[in-house]
């Protein structure tokens, strides 16, 4: 029963994390410009969902036999100099299309494996998609949407708060209302201190995080926030060393936030 839960749920991840590249795509544009609604060779998405939920190639682009001239550089990352437009000839994707089903399935499974049964373990599976495709939308361009972080954050309240109705659930749901209160006003504090160095997407995403280690109690919370730093000035002190980065160079911090609060839901679910 426990090995088949977990398969499940590294299946469950694998299955939703197909349709993060597509989405992270669209998603993933500078502020001022509205979603992209056509793929990288220029056919109009179409599919359920009004193009958001598809494959990691456009219908048109994965027929049989389709070639077609793609843009190949989805932009430079921030503090290196603009590149020149590659283009080449293929079937063109998104994204990497095997990245985002590899993690969210592994992260699905591990969610399974310490958490067992329990009613909560419905609420990470759910939200675990979400998280994937906020990271790679954060990599990508440096942004977590409004769209996203927000109702992510109240689906976390909501879905725990029905988790903590049903029998042999491991967390508290003021608890977790708290977190999220918690860890949102800390970001926010830091955003207010230096505006530069945190961005106000982050204060948003750390109230659905908050909610998710405040289930578990405080001292997740504190664990999980603070691997989530760890993890940043890790990936920011690799990158001094190679010289790829200054001091001063921003980095998407969204991925490092999830990471650590990943390891903290982890934790909490062992420890519950």
């Amino acid at each position: 029963m426990y090995a088949t839960l977990i398969a499940v749920a590294a299946l469950w991840g694998a299955a939703t994390g197909l349709l993060v590249p597509r989405a992270a795509y669209r998603f993933s544009v500078e502020p001022e410009d509205a979603w992209r609604d056509a793929c990288p060779a220029g056919h109009a998405l179409a599919g359920p969902g009004r193009g958001w939920l598809g494959s990691a190639r456009c219908a048109a682009c994965a027929a049989p036999g389709a070639t077609v001239a793609v843009h190949t550089d989805t932009g430079p990352d921030a503090g290196e100099a603009p590149r020149a437009a590659p283009w080449r000839r293929g079937v063109p994707r998104y994204a990497p299309a095997l990245l985002a089903p590899v993690v969210s399935a592994l992260g699905c499974a591990a969610l399974a494996a310490t958490t067992g049964a329990r009613p909560e373990l419905g609420v990470w599976l759910l939200l675990a998609p979400v998280a994937v495709l906020l990271a790679a939308i954060d990599r990508r361009v440096h942004r977590l949407p409004d769209e996203l972080t927000l109702p992510a954050a109240g689906a976390a309240a909501a879905l725990l708060g029905v988790a903590a109705l049903l029998p042999e659930h491991g967390g508290s749901w003021v608890s977790a209302l708290l977190g999220g209160l918690g860890l949102g006003a800390f970001y926010l504090l830091l955003f207010l201190v230096n505006p530069n160095g945190m961005g106000f997407g982050d204060v948003k995403l750390a109230l659905s995080l908050g909610v998710a280690l405040g289930w578990y109690g405080w001292a997740v919370v504190f664990a999980g926030g603070f691997a989530g730093f760890l993890f940043g000035a890790v990936y920011g002190l690799a990158l001094m060393i190679m010289r790829r980065a200054g001091r001063r160079t921003g980095i998407p911090f969204g991925p490092f936030m999830i990471a650590g609060a990943l390891l903290g839901i982890l934790l909490g679910g062992l420890a519950a």
